[in-house]
């Protein structure tokens, strides 16, 4: 996958809309590795990077597996670091 060059942060509430998922369970996704965990934008404030739920809406609508899903969420976050 490749990084955008220009990166787009979304906020909890819409991630929540966009995966039709509930606060705790996106909190219990993220803890498994199903969902990649949000940044940091703020003393008090997170945001998730666009492209990365954008990926993983597409492995759920791919059917793929929880460990293929697994696999995706820590090759998009190793590619955070690569991108720093």
């Amino acid at each position: 996958m490749t990084i955008n060059t220009l990166l787009q942060l979304t906020r909890r509430p819409s991630v929540l809309i966009q995966t039709d998922r509930s606060k705790s369970a996106l909190q219990l996704d993220e803890k498994a590795g199903l969902f990649c965990p949000p940044i940091s934008i703020g003393d008090r404030a997170v945001a998730y990077i666009q492209h990365e739920v954008e990926a993983v809406i597409q492995a759920r609508i791919e059917e793929q597996s929880p460990e293929q899903i697994k696999q995706l969420v820590s090759e998009l976050i190793n590619q955070r670091t690569k991108a720093a």
